[in-house]
C-alpha cells in the first residue's frame, strides 16, 4: 500500500508541474510578441507650417480665361497666346477670347444658338444694301450665289408632277397631289475657292435618271463693290446614269440687288443636243428612250422679295426662244413659291409647271412630260419644294 501511495504522489507532482509549465508558456508567448512588435517611428517633422503665398500670375504674364478650366492666356513681348492645356495647342490671338461656348451649352439649347446666329446674320444684312440669296435655287433657276471657300452644300428637290394641285378630283384626299409619286433629285456642291465651285446632281428614273456634272465660276460679285453679280457655269448631263443622250450646257447667271430685301435674276442658257421631257416607256427599270438631240436657247427670269427678315416670295419664268417646237414646249415654264431661310438652311415651297431641275430639263414643261398640251396651263400647276443645307 505504501508503495502505491508513493506512486500516486509522484504522478500528482508530475501533473502539477506540467500544468504550471503550460500556463507559464501561454503567458510568456503573448508578452514576448508584444515586446518584439514594431513600434511607430517617432515623427521627424514638426507640425506642418502654412504654405508660402503663391506668385501672382500677372507678374509672369499669365492670365486665366474665365469659365474655362483648360485654357489660359500667356503674354510675351507684347503678343498674346491662347494655350489649350487639353489639346496642347498654342495660337496667337489679337485680344482675350470670350467665354467659351462649352460654358454656356448647359443653359443654351441648340435651337437658341441657331436663332442667335440667324439674328446676327440679319443684323449684318441690315447694314448692307446687298441681298444675300438663301438658296442655290430661286425655284428651278439658279441664284448663282457665291459659295464659301471649302464649303459643302446639299440640295434636295421634289416635284409632284403627276397630279395638279388645283384641278382634278379628290384633291383634299390626295393633299393637292402630295400623295402622288415625287420626282426627287439630289445634288452636292463644293466651293473649291470663294469663286470656283463644282457640283454633282442626279434626278430619278421617272425623268430619265440623268446625272449632271458642273463647274461654276463667279467672276463679279456685289460684295466686292461691283454693280451686279455674275457667274458662268458649264455642265454636262447624261441620261441613264450618264451613259447616253448627253447634253452640254453653258449658262450665265446675272443678278442685281434692289436693296437688301430684293434681288432680280437673268439666266441665259444654251443647251447642245437637248432632249424632250418624257417619262419611262413601261417601267422604271427601262432605259431612257433614244430621242434626237436639239440645240436650244432659253433665258430664265426670276426674283426674290423679302416679306419678313427670313421669309421671301420667289417667282420665275423660263421662256425658250430656240428649239421650243422640237422640245414640245407650248408655254414657258414658270414657278412661284415662298422661301424660309434659317442660318445654313433654306426651305422653298411652291407651285410650278416644270418637272425637271437639271439645266437642260428645267425649261421643259408638264405638257411634254405627260404628252398633254393643256398640262402646262395654270390649272396644271403642281406642288414642289426644295431643301438646301450647308454642311460646313
Amino acid at each position: 500500500m505504501q508503495q502505491i501511495d508513493k506512486i500516486n504522489k509522484k504522478l500528482k507532482c508530475v501533473a502539477v508541474g506540467s500544468m504550471a509549465l503550460i500556463l507559464g508558456w501561454a503567458v510568456a508567448i503573448p508578452l514576448a510578441r508584444a515586446e518584439n512588435a514594431p513600434r511607430p517611428a517617432a515623427s521627424t517633422h514638426a507640425e506642418a507650417t502654412p504654405a508660402a503665398p503663391g506668385i501672382p500670375p500677372e507678374s509672369l504674364g499669365v492670365s486665366f480665361v474665365e469659365g474655362s478650366a483648360t485654357t489660359m492666356m500667356v503674354e510675351r513681348e507684347g503678343k498674346k497666346y491662347l494655350v489649350d492645356l487639353a489639346s496642347h495647342n498654342i495660337k496667337e490671338v489679337d485680344e482675350a477670347p470670350a467665354v467659351p461656348q462649352s460654358a454656356q451649352d448647359t443653359t443654351q439649347s441648340q435651337g437658341e444658338k441657331i436663332k442667335a446666329l440667324t439674328q446676327e446674320k440679319q443684323e449684318e444684312a441690315k447694314k448692307s444694301k446687298i441681298y444675300d440669296a438663301g438658296d442655290d435655287y430661286i425655284f428651278s433657276l439658279p441664284t448663282g450665289r457665291r459659295l464659301d471657300e471649302h464649303g459643302f452644300y446639299v440640295n434636295f428637290n421634289h416635284r409632284f408632277a403627276f397630279g395638279p394641285a388645283f384641278s382634278g378630283q379628290a384633291l383634299g384626299h390626295t393633299l393637292g397631289g402630295l400623295d402622288n409619286f415625287s420626282i426627287s433629285s439630289l445634288g452636292i456642291r463644293y466651293g473649291v475657292t470663294k469663286d470656283f465651285s463644282v457640283s454633282l446632281y442626279r434626278s430619278p428614273s421617272t425623268i430619265g435618271r440623268p446625272i449632271q456634272m458642273m463647274a461654276a465660276y463667279n467672276f463679279v460679285d456685289e460684295h466686292d463693290g461691283h454693280p451686279l453679280n455674275g457667274a458662268v457655269r458649264f455642265s454636262v448631263d447624261g441620261e441613264n446614269d450618264f451613259s447616253k443622250n448627253f447634253t452640254a450646257n453653258i449658262e450665265g447667271i446675272f443678278s442685281r440687288s434692289l436693296s437688301n430685301k430684293a434681288q432680280l435674276y437673268a439666266v441665259p442658257t444654251i443647251s447642245f443636243q437637248n432632249r424632250r421631257l418624257v417619262p419611262p416607256e413601261n417601267n422604271l427599270a427601262d432605259s431612257a428612250p433614244d430621242l434626237p438631240g436639239v440645240n436650244t436657247f432659253s433665258v430664265g427670269f426670276g426674283g426674290a422679295f423679302d416679306i419678313r427678315p427670313t421669309v421671301a416670295i420667289v417667282a420665275e419664268v423660263i421662256p425658250t426662244f430656240i428649239g421650243y417646237r422640237e422640245m414640245d414646249i407650248h408655254r414657258p415654264a414658270y414657278s412661284i413659291g415662298i422661301q424660309k431661310r434659317l442660318w445654313r438652311h433654306a426651305f422653298t415651297f411652291g407651285f410650278t409647271t416644270t418637272p425637271g431641275t437639271t439645266v437642260n430639263q428645267r425649261a421643259g414643261t408638264r405638257a411634254s412630260f405627260l404628252d398633254d398640251p393643256t398640262a402646262d396651263k395654270p390649272s396644271g400647276l403642281f406642288i414642289g419644294f426644295d431643301l438646301t443645307r450647308q454642311i460646313y
